[in-house]
């Protein structure tokens, strides 16, 4: 592990307590810095457009150097609960700097006060949204972190059932799409987790969906048949390392095509934090990129 990504590590570590302690607002507030953040490195080599719909906004972002008409839907972490548009759009400016091609950021409704299907809906909107701007289903490619992606598992069963095309590819960064934490990792990653609690989650589930084996909440549960190629990315010593696992498994055996990436030592979402060790990763999701919108 490189020196500062240990010292990036022993600071979410220390503030693990707080985060998991504060309130609703005062996290929701927290997660927009870091999103704002986050978004400052890449905000001069990308273009923004804000979009609103009648229930929640989105952002267009343009990378100002072009190399395909594709684009990623985005969908941000947050248990369902945070992540206002700040957050959302923040690492969509980063894979539209990266890859070349647009991102489409939502920053859709958010539990308790929308709870489930909403975000679902919201995501399907975002979808349909863009078929109607003239991308191709193939040429859309989902990009989720933790509960979005969760949420894009969800939107492609939710238009498979609807019989619409299905996204080109689906890029997953430590994904929760298991909202009745049954994984083991729950268990044995507990105490080694920088970042993340079962308490906490636990509390997000039940303020987002009543029904927890709904595919459409917990897509571990759906028949994913005929989904799209996969590129799956996890920490080794996050919480929810058997979500990312556990779905990347029911994907081979569907039939579907699927990589899963676990790197030692890594936490939650770590991808979105910038580190040296996820430079690779970021190569990988180019290639996949290139390949899904080029193949």
């Amino acid at each position: 592990m490189y020196a500062s990504t240990r010292l990036l590590r022993s600071q979410i570590s220390f503030f693990k307590p707080f985060y998991n302690g504060c309130s609703i607002e005062t996290t929701r507030k927290g997660q927009d810095i870091l999103g704002a953040i986050a978004a400052s490195k890449y905000r001069k080599n990308v273009i923004c457009k804000e979009t609103a719909f009648s229930d929640f906004t989105a952002e267009k972002i343009t990378p100002r150097i072009k190399k395909s008409n594709g684009v990623f839907l985005y969908l941000h972490g947050g248990g369902y609960v945070c992540g206002k548009l700040e957050y959302a759009k923040a690492f969509g400016i980063t894979l539209s700097a990266k890859n070349g091609i647009d991102s489409f950021c939502a920053a859709y409704r958010l539990a308790p006060e929308n709870p489930f299907p909403s975000a679902l809906y919201d995501a399907l909107c975002s979808f349909m949204y863009l078929r109607k701007s003239g991308y191709e289903a193939k040429n859309i490619i989902l990009c989720g972190e933790s509960a979005g992606g969760g949420l894009i598992y969800a939107l492609t069963f939710l238009l498979k059932q609807l019989k619409e095309p299905l996204p080109g590819g689906i890029i997953a960064i430590s994904p929760w799409t298991d909202l009745t934490l049954s994984g083991k990792s729950y268990e044995y990653n507990e105490k080694i987790d920088p970042s993340m609690t079962r308490e906490r989650l636990l509390f997000y589930a039940d303020m987002y969906a009543k029904n927890k084996t709904d595919p459409f909440v917990s897509p571990i549960f759906a028949d994913t048949r005929g989904f799209p190629p996969s590129l799956i990315f996890a920490g080794g010593d996050e919480i929810l390392l058997d979500d990312a696992r556990t779905m990347h498994e029911n994907l081979i055996k569907s039939g579907c095509k699927s990589t899963l990436t676990i790197t030692p030592e890594m936490w939650h979402g770590y991808i979105l934090y910038g580190v040296k060790e996820a430079e690779k990763d970021h190569d990988t999701i180019r290639s996949f990129t290139e390949e899904i919108l080029n193949g």
